[in-house]
């Protein structure tokens, strides 16, 4: 299905869903994380000015998806940033990342709500039938 990694939002009743594409399951974790950024604000204005390294571990992957997002979340709060690239790599059941952004400006940023964290509500991750993989969970705003 994907001919390129992409992203969106889907809807759920006190929260949003956010989910990733890609050829790869790395691609649909980046893609993932990028739908996260977006729902605090526009990825594009954020500036990859800054790397931080991210790791995870899981032997589940819908797991290591909710660890990944809540790594993100993270960052993002103690570091007061924003991440608008991810570039994500995936070795069986360890995730090694690295998070490019900004310091959190709000007057550029125009950020709209804080995520507090991911969700099992809706925690998918899966090869689609056309090919690609999907990732997918509902977060916490």
């Amino acid at each position: 299905m994907p001919s390129r990694p992409r992203w969106e939002h889907f809807n759920h009743s006190a929260d949003i869903g956010v989910r990733g594409y890609g050829d790869t399951p790395a691609e649909a974790f980046a893609q993932a994380a990028l739908a996260l950024t977006a729902v605090i604000a526009d990825p594009t204005t954020v500036a990859g000015a800054r790397a931080v390294a991210v790791h995870c571990e899981s032997e589940d992957p819908e797991l290591l998806l909710a660890q990944w997002l809540n790594a993100i979340v993270y960052e993002m709060a103690v570091r007061h940033m924003l991440f608008g690239r991810y570039d994500v790599r995936i070795d069986g059941p360890r995730l090694e990342a690295v998070a490019w952004g900004e310091a959190l400006d709000r007057v550029r940023h125009a950020p709209a709500v804080e995520v507090k964290g991911a969700t099992y509500t809706a925690l998918a991750v899966r090869r689609l039938d056309g090919g690609g993989w999907m990732a997918q969970c509902v977060v916490d705003v």
